[in-house]
């Protein structure tokens, strides 16, 4: 049985059969709902299931919705609902990423070896710094830095003017090397007997030097009596 046609209802023989949009047509009834256009498979467009030119094609229309009080007080409430959320995921964001450590005997111990590591380090550094401040004076660093096991040398006094004292002192030997900085101090090295020391002032003794017969100042904790 022949299917009628979409337009005229006439049975639709296969010869002249169109099928699209989900129907049977003539090809003379395949046409333009408004202005009855002849169309073709390539040109058509369809909506309702009916055919339409490019020209006439059903445009979507939108409905404005007015600014009814009504309307202002659901658009209200629907900004303060959003802030709302926001705020409560806001807080809820804030506690992401950290973990609460429980206090447990294994913590305690952990935290209690940790604070004995750092003590150590903070000791070992105490010491370095000890013996960064107890480094010998530049005039003797290069025999110190050729035997560092040697005990570290005394710190100078500041020395008073030279004053040459009357002979006959006692004898005195150098526990240090020591280089003179002054015309009138005497040089030493370690191990020189010292002949005539008296002492000048707190920190400086006044003699001579055995090996290179040299008499001046030299300071008196680089020395010590024999």
């Amino acid at each position: 049985m022949n299917p009628p046609c979409g337009r005229c209802k006439k049975p639709v023989y296969p010869t002249e059969k169109i099928n699209c949009l989900d129907k049977y047509w003539h090809k003379g009834c395949f046409s333009c709902e408004v202005c009855k256009m002849a169309l073709s498979m390539t040109n058509y467009k369809g909506f309702d299931k009916k055919p339409y030119c490019s020209m006439h094609y059903p445009k979507t229309s939108f409905t404005t919705v007015a600014d009814t009080p009504e309307n202002l007080r659901l658009k209200q409430q629907s900004l303060l609902n959003s802030q709302a959320l926001y705020k409560e995921d806001f807080e809820k964001s804030k506690g992401k990423g950290f973990s609460v450590v429980v206090d447990t005997p294994e913590m305690q111990r952990l935290k209690k070896t940790q604070d004995q590591i750092s003590n150590i380090k903070y000791h070992e550094e105490f010491e370095k710094s000890k013996v960064r401040s107890d480094a010998p004076p530049p005039e003797n660093r290069q025999d110190y830095e050729e035997n560092p096991e040697r005990v570290i040398h005394p710190a100078v006094q500041p020395r008073p003017a030279a004053v040459a004292p009357s002979s006959g002192g006692k004898r005195y030997q150098a526990m240090y090397s020591y280089t003179a900085a002054e015309a009138d101090e005497v040089s030493l090295q370690e191990g020189d007997l010292v002949l005539d020391v008296e002492p000048i002032d707190e920190g400086w003794v006044f003699g001579c030097n055995q090996r290179t017969g040299q008499r001046g100042m030299l300071p008196a904790n680089y020395v010590r009596p024999v």
